[in-house]
């Protein structure tokens, strides 16, 4: 049952994406320049519409059929082995697109070339693993017939995002209105305890799914709560309650800073210090065992705090509760009453408007809500469900499903319900989702990159880029409550619920893994897609059992992003190199590759180039010096991370060979110039930094008209390489109305003309829906018009440094969204206004350096 529902979510989109890849040109071109018998195309076609026919109805059956879940399963590697020879193909087409013939040249030349080219000599054996592959998927035709597998079942269809529409208040919930306001007496008394003991721990004790995180959550975020504390951290503890690791997580939660080392005795000293004479608020979330001795030994460090200090733990397990309780009561959460998860999934379903117009479907959804067994995380998920299509039918489809049923499942049914409702390109987007370990806190951006370089998501008919149709399964993920948003310190992030990537696990157990999460029950050899946690030294004989799986599509390391630690440290990871050359090497169908983090990676080995189905690659802070000449064969890639990496100074020259690249983060590196051939990557969406080149081998500002698409972050430098004003009118910065963090930045003390630089800055005007500005070593005496107006109604940020020509400031007062202004290295006369606020320099004072917050009210601080 483990993978009972794995094959659907995968086949329906993969097989889609087969039957496009063997009608296409390329395929086509390929199959007629090696004079191969096309009509083996055309059965393999009919061999994939006739299995595409069917997979509804093996869906539907599988549940409660074996032999019909081992065919999908079987048929699921089938597939993936499929699409990795058909993409192989597609690439060695590409390949001789981009190496070929000019365009220039006669058709009758093209052919010639075709005949003769490394294109005419691709393996004769391709023929015969396209033959074999037919078999293969023939075989999967029969038995679909002895299995009794039916045409034209209907399955789930999405149109689009019509659900994201409905905006459920996260912030609140039903039926715990009492709980709250008890626990939140509790954390407001001024006499810690009746026994006087100085810090209060709450304990929340409930079985999971209940919504205990949610309740401490509300008490975290409650303001009167937040009042009445200095201090205020969030640590997720969850299994193995090793006090080191405790104690550390505590302390980085704390300080939001990661903490580099193991030393038991460090780590206490760094904690007591952070509390000492604080009334902080502590919330230990998910606790799952805790000797009584580790625990009083974390007791000893908390009474460095004030009285009245507060410690929220939430627990499964009472007996966790009782080894941590003080003189308050332990606090056993409920399950809901019928009525108030009835309102709780009719507000997920409804919204908060329409209930009243929805009475002919109270009555079944009352009926479903006696299934959830009064669980918040269950009622919410069939609201996400139930939401997508408002018809008595739908409902009572849900109402009956045979899923409520089910014996040996280690999921609520209700989870499983919402899972299977998924239209096929959720259900592998949100599968693949299981390769995060739980509590991972990660970005947008990342997964939907993820998503597209694995194949999931594909060029939308409405002219839709890839990106936005992720965007939007993405958010349906979000409204169907299968991905939750996630704040930390303003920035919005995403998590999954334990039991929510429990379900994840157990769908996509065949074929997607945590190496090191648990004992692996099969050969990894069908594994495809992996992810580990980085450890401080990660040997090769940490991964020896993966020489088995050489169908590896993607291999990433964990935690993708780290803060920053003070004075330009970080964690420190090393990579053995035999993993680096020996390992990596003897797995060609990756398409993903993070190795982010390992400070000795330095130089990247050769074979990268054979890596030829790889689409998303991050090297960002490593310590490689170059990328091999071989980086610019990975014709598929799609996103390329070089952020941070200090010691990289260059770039291949054929870098326009990357004709797919799309996002190239290149911010923090120390490239003296970007070759000319970047131009050439007008798809690129992603181009953080942007160095300006005065010789004929870098890149012009003016070049920046090829890239239409940009978004997000932008960074100019070395602007003093500018001396016409006029190719940077033809940057043509104001249209690109995507991005919105702008930085330009000149070289300190090489301005040379003073006119030409302000000319030049007048000349790159920001689109007006820019949110951040950054302005360094800027020469001109003044700013232009464009500066401060008030159509930049959606600016932040702003900061100004190191403009030492500069003595005025534009009317800045009219920027009235402005929250945040910097301004250091300059000299001013006269006063500045700042919305209702005046910055006085009448008496031309040189400040070194000169710092104003504007938050709420435009107050100075």
């Amino acid at each position: 049952m483990a993978a009972a529902f794995v094959g659907e979510a995968f086949l329906s989109a993969s097989v889609e994406v087969l039957l496009n890849k063997i009608v296409s040109k390329e395929f086509l071109n390929f199959f007629h320049s090696k004079e191969l018998d096309v009509s083996l195309l055309k059965k393999l076609k009919i061999t994939l519409l006739s299995l595409q026919a069917v997979l509804n109805d093996a869906e539907e059956k599988q549940i409660t059929n074996p032999a019909v879940k081992e065919w999908l399963d079987e048929l699921t590697h089938v597939v993936f082995d499929a699409d990795d020879l058909l993409d192989e193909i597609n690439t060695e087409a590409l390949r001789w697109k981009i190496e070929g013939c000019p365009q220039s040249q006669t058709i009758i030349d093209q052919v010639i070339y075709l005949y003769s080219s490394p294109f005419k000599r691709f393996p004769e054996a391709i023929y015969s693993r396209i033959h074999e592959l037919f078999q293969r998927l023939e075989h999967f035709a029969l038995q679909k017939d002895i299995l009794q597998l039916k045409q034209g079942v209907s399955n789930s269809i999405w149109y689009g995002n019509p659900t994201s529409s409905v905006v459920v208040d996260e912030s609140s919930i039903c039926g715990r209105d009492d709980e709250k306001k008890k626990l939140k007496e509790f954390l407001l008394l001024e006499d810690g305890s009746v026994s006087g003991s100085k810090i209060g721990v709450i304990s929340i004790v409930g079985m999971g799914g209940l919504g205990k995180t949610t309740l401490a959550k509300l008490l975290f975020n409650d303001h009167e709560v937040e009042d009445n504390f200095d201090l205020k951290a969030w640590a997720y503890i969850s299994k193995d309650f090793d006090v080191c690791r405790v104690t550390k997580v505590i302390l980085e939660s704390i300080t939001f800073k990661p903490v580099d080392t193991n030393n038991l005795n460090i780590l206490q000293v760094e904690l007591q210090q952070s509390l000492r004479n604080r009334r902080f608020l502590l919330v230990l979330d998910d606790i799952w065992d805790g000797s009584y001795v580790d625990w009083n030994n974390l007791m000893d460090i908390f009474s460095a705090g004030e009285k009245g200090s507060r410690i929220i733990v939430t627990t499964r397990d009472e007996s966790v509760a009782r080894s941590m309780q003080t003189s308050f009561p332990i606090y056993h959460l409920l399950p809901l009453a019928s009525e108030d998860c009835w309102s709780l999934l009719a507000k997920h379903a409804f919204g908060p408007y329409n209930c009243r117009n929805r009475s002919n479907l109270e009555f079944i959804g009352k009926e479903i809500v006696k299934k959830c067994d009064g669980l918040p995380i269950a009622a919410v998920a069939l609201g996400g469900l139930l939401r997508s299509e408002l018809s008595e039918n739908r409902w009572n489809k849900v109402l009956k499903s045979n899923i409520w049923d089910l014996s040996n499942v280690k999921v609520l049914p209700a989870l499983l319900l919402s899972y299977n409702h998924l239209p096929s390109p959720l259900k592998q987007c949100f599968t693949y989702c299981s390769i995060f370990p739980k509590n991972f806190i990660f970005e947008k951006q990342m997964v939907v990159q993820l998503w597209i370089a694995e194949g999931f998501v594909h060029q939308s008919k409405s002219r839709k880029t890839m990106e936005e149709v992720a965007d939007e399964y993405f958010d349906e993920l979000v409204s169907r409550s299968l991905i939750h948003r996630w704040s930390v310190n303003d920035c919005v992030h995403y998590k999954m619920h334990d039991l929510i990537n429990d379900l994840a696990t157990m769908v996509s157990s065949s074929y997607c893994i945590r190496y090191g999460d648990r004992k692996l029950q099969e050969s990894v050899e069908r594994v495809r897609h992996l992810s580990y946690n980085k450890g401080k030294y990660d040997s090769f004989n940490k991964f020896d059992s993966l020489y088995e799986s050489k169908r590896l599509r993607t291999f990433i390391s964990l935690p993708v992003r780290l803060e920053w630690l003070p004075d330009q440290h970080y964690a420190k990871y090393f990579l053995s190199n035999k993993v680096l050359h020996d390992l990596l090497s003897e797995i060609r169908p990756l398409r993903v590759l993070s190795l982010s983090y390992y400070l000795n990676i330095t130089d990247l080995p050769q074979y990268l180039g054979n890596l030829i189905h790889l689409r998303y690659l991050d090297l960002s802070n490593t310590k490689i010096q170059r990328l091999p000449y071989e980086t610019c064969k990975l014709y598929n890639l799609q996103t390329l991370l070089l952020s941070r990496c200090w010691l990289l100074i260059e770039l291949p020259e054929d870098m326009g060979n990357l004709i797919n690249l799309r996002h190239l983060d290149i911010c923090g590196t120390n490239l003296k110039y970007m070759p000319s051939q970047i131009a050439k990557l007008q798809n690129l969406q992603t181009l953080s930094a942007f160095i300006v080149s005065k010789s004929q081998e870098g890149l012009k500002v003016g070049e920046l008209k090829n890239f239409t698409n940009l978004q997000g972050k932008l960074s100019l430098s070395k602007l003093q390489n500018v001396t016409d004003p006029f190719e940077a009118f033809q940057a043509n910065l104001k249209s690109k109305e995507k991005v919105d963090e702008l930085s330009l930045e000149w070289d300190y003390g090489a301005t040379l003309d003073t006119q030409i630089e302000r000319l030049v800055l007048e000349q790159l005007q920001p689109p007006s829906s820019l949110k951040k500005l950054t302005i360094k070593s800027y020469g001109g005496t003044s700013f232009p018009n464009w500066f401060g107006d008030s159509s930049f109604a959606h600016m932040v940020y702003l900061c100004i440094s190191d403009c030492d020509h500069c003595w005025s400031l534009p009317p800045l007062g009219q920027l009235l969204g402005l929250r945040e202004l910097y301004i250091s290295g300059f000299a001013l006369q006269g006063y500045a206004r700042v919305g209702g606020l005046e910055l006085d320099w009448r008496y031309n004072n040189r400040f070194s350096k000169f710092v104003t917050s504007i938050s709420k009210g435009l107050s100075k601080t």
